[in-house]
């Protein structure tokens, strides 16, 4: 389903449009140093929105600051005072995100009414870890069903007060409850929705962890931004992003690498060719197929699409291009010809 579209500054979510990536400033929101040496790393690491945690009014007068410093549409997290988001939708955020279980109806009257007077959206960020009393009550704890009808309620909340530039997430750090949250929530309504795997940890399980999550919805048809939270530099959540939209197939303009993962056949150091072929096109915002393989068997048959590709033998290895063979040579001089015309292939 196409979702209503929502803008936050100059990006657009939902609507049908691209599908964007987000993080999370880490260092203290004061700290205008630091924090706006972060907020530049993720800026040129392609985050699209980019959220900080305002914690008091000291936060809300160094925000001011990055407002005026960056494009990129910034976005205010509250979790427990409305009346700082009142001031954050007067300073000029992008968007601003609460937590419903954390406000009172009072209080998102008040926010509603000074996003309309600053034209400031609202994402409903509804957690399993502070979801509603009355609803974990209602399902026994924390459900999928719960975190949707959270949702539902407080969307019905703002759309009586005639607010409607709203975006929703429902994340819990369960992948197959998140999901079939996200699932029922796509079902019922129309807004954009911000997915992801909260509390998903660190390292690689954590970036596994994610991958499911958000590939599974986002192969769904489901999604309209996305943050991939893991603990540590946000950066690598904006990369990490990033991968998870190419495997989908939702962002084209990279150089895919395509490589075997080897067998007794290979007879090279395909690994090795294959990194230096990754430095080589690291952060080519152009669409590139190169295929580096470890023998004949699955070389330019398999990889038979790639703009470049090597399959290597025993003494010998093939180039070839979409699938036609340029020449076969020795296995060093072959590697050579090849990351020669892979940095041609970059440049042109």
């Amino acid at each position: 389903m196409i979702k209503r579209a929502v803008k936050a500054g100059r990006v657009t979510i939902g609507g049908g449009g691209a599908v964007t990536v987000q993080s999370m400033t880490n260092t203290d929101t004061a700290d205008i140093e630091a924090t706006s040496a972060q907020l530049s790393a993720l800026e040129k690491a392609g985050c699209d929105i980019a959220r900080l945690a305002v914690r008091d009014k000291r936060d809300v007068e160094a925000c001011g600051t990055y407002i005026e410093r960056f494009g990129m549409p910034l976005v205010a997290d509250i979790q427990f005072d409305y009346r700082l988001a009142v001031a954050c939708a007067d300073i000029g955020f992008a968007k601003v995100r609460f937590n419903p279980g954390n406000t009172s109806s009072a209080g998102v009257r008040e926010l509603v009414a000074a996003c309309k007077a600053n034209g400031c959206p609202i994402r409903i960020g509804i957690n399993g870890g502070s979801l509603e009393k009355d609803i974990k009550a209602k399902y026994g704890g924390v459900t999928a069903d719960g975190l949707a009808e959270s949702a539902i309620r407080t969307v019905r909340l703002l759309e009586r007060e005639s607010f409607s530039d709203i975006v929703i997430s429902v994340k819990a750090s369960d992948v197959r409850m998140t999901v079939d949250a996200y699932t029922k929530l796509d079902r019922l309504c129309g807004y954009p929705l911000h997915i992801g795997i909260t509390e998903s940890g660190a390292g690689e399980d954590a970036v596994v962890k994610s991958a499911v999550g958000i590939g599974s919805l986002l192969l769904a048809g489901i999604g309209d931004t996305l943050r991939v939270s893991l603990t540590g530099d946000p950066v690598r959540e904006v990369e990490t992003g990033r991968r998870i939209l190419r495997a989908a197939g939702l962002e084209k303009d990279y150089v895919e690498i395509v490589s075997c993962p080897t067998c007794a056949r290979c007879f090279y150091d395909l690994e090795s060719l294959v990194a230096k072929c990754a430095k080589l096109t690291a952060g080519v915002n152009k669409r590139l197929k190169i295929a580096v393989m470890g023998c004949v068997v699955n070389g330019p048959g398999e990889a038979s699409d790639a703009d470049l590709g090597i399959a290597g033998g025993k003494d010998k290895a093939v180039l070839f291009r979409k699938g036609g063979v340029i020449g076969t040579y020795p296995t060093a001089e072959a590697e050579e010809k090849f990351l020669a015309m892979t940095e041609e292939l970059v440049r042109g």
